[in-house]
C-alpha cells in the first residue's frame, strides 16, 4: 500500500511538475479547447442550418462531413491533419503543431455540435415557424429571428457537455510533437512521469483536467434545472 501511495501520490513528484503544469499546461490546453471550440461552434451552427436545408447540394455534403468526422477517431483526424498538412504549416507558420492541431480539433468538435444544433431546431415545434411566416417573415428570417435561437436554448447543456469533451481530446494534440513550450496538461504530466519514473505528475495533470471539467459538469446540471 505504501509503495502505491509513493507511485501516484508523491508529494515531492507533484511539487516538481506544478509550475510547468500551472503556468505553461493549463495555459495551452485552454487555447487549444477555447479556440477550437469557438471556430467549431461557428461551424458547426453553419452545418446544422445545411442540414436542414431544402436544397440536396447543401444537405448531402453536411450530411458526409458529419457522418466521416464522427466516425473517425479523434486521434485519427489529428494525425491526418496534422501531418499531412505539415509542409503546409512549415511554410506559413514555421514548427509550430498548434494551428493545425486546432484546426483538427474544430472539425470534430464542428460534426458534433452540428448534430447538437440540428436536433435542436428541428425539436422546436412547426407552430413557431407557420405563426412566423403568418406574421410575414421570409423563411431566412424566421428560422434566424425565431427558430435558431429557441433551438439553441434547447441545446446549451449538450453543448457545455460538447465543450467538456472538447478540453479531454486537447491532450491528443501532443501527438504532432510539441517543443517545451507548447506542452499541454497531459503532455507534461507524461514527460514528468517518464523522466522519474513516478506517476504522480500525470495523476497531478488529471487533477487540473478535473478542476476545468467537473465545474462545467456542474454548469451543465444548472442549466438543465433552468431551462425546465
Amino acid at each position: 500500500m505504501n509503495n502505491l501511495w509513493d507511485t501516484f501520490f508523491d508529494g515531492e513528484s507533484m511539487l516538481a511538475a506544478l509550475p510547468d503544469l500551472f503556468l505553461v499546461g493549463l495555459p495551452n490546453t485552454l487555447l487549444l479547447s477555447l479556440v477550437s471550440g469557438l471556430i467549431g461552434t461557428v461551424l458547426g451552427m453553419l452545418l446544422a442550418v445545411a442540414g436542414i436545408s431544402r436544397h440536396r447540394w447543401l444537405r448531402w455534403p453536411a450530411r458526409v462531413y458529419t457522418d466521416v468526422f464522427r466516425g473517425l477517431p479523434a486521434v485519427v483526424t489529428i494525425l491526418l491533419i496534422g501531418v499531412g498538412l505539415a509542409p503546409l504549416g512549415m511554410q506559413v507558420w514555421g514548427p509550430n503543431p498548434y494551428p493545425l492541431g486546432i484546426l483538427a480539433l474544430s472539425l470534430i468538435a464542428a460534426a458534433y455540435i452540428g448534430e447538437i444544433f440540428r436536433s435542436g431546431i428541428q425539436s422546436v415545434e412547426a407552430g413557431q415557424f407557420e405563426a412566423s411566416r403568418a406574421l410575414g417573415f421570409r423563411y431566412g428570417a424566421a428560422m434566424r429571428l425565431v427558430i435558431i435561437p429557441q433551438g439553441v436554448r434547447r441545446v446549451l447543456p449538450a453543448l457545455v457537455n460538447q465543450f467538456i469533451s472538447l478540453i479531454k481530446e486537447s491532450s491528443l494534440v501532443y501527438f504532432l510533437g510539441l517543443l517545451a513550450s507548447q506542452r499541454e496538461l497531459f503532455r507534461i504530466g507524461q514527460d514528468a512521469a517518464a523522466n522519474t519514473g513516478n506517476e504522480s505528475a500525470l495523476v497531478l495533470a488529471g487533477l487540473f483536467y478535473l478542476a476545468l471539467t467537473v465545474p462545467l459538469t456542474h454548469l451543465v446540471n444548472h442549466i438543465d434545472r433552468r431551462l425546465r
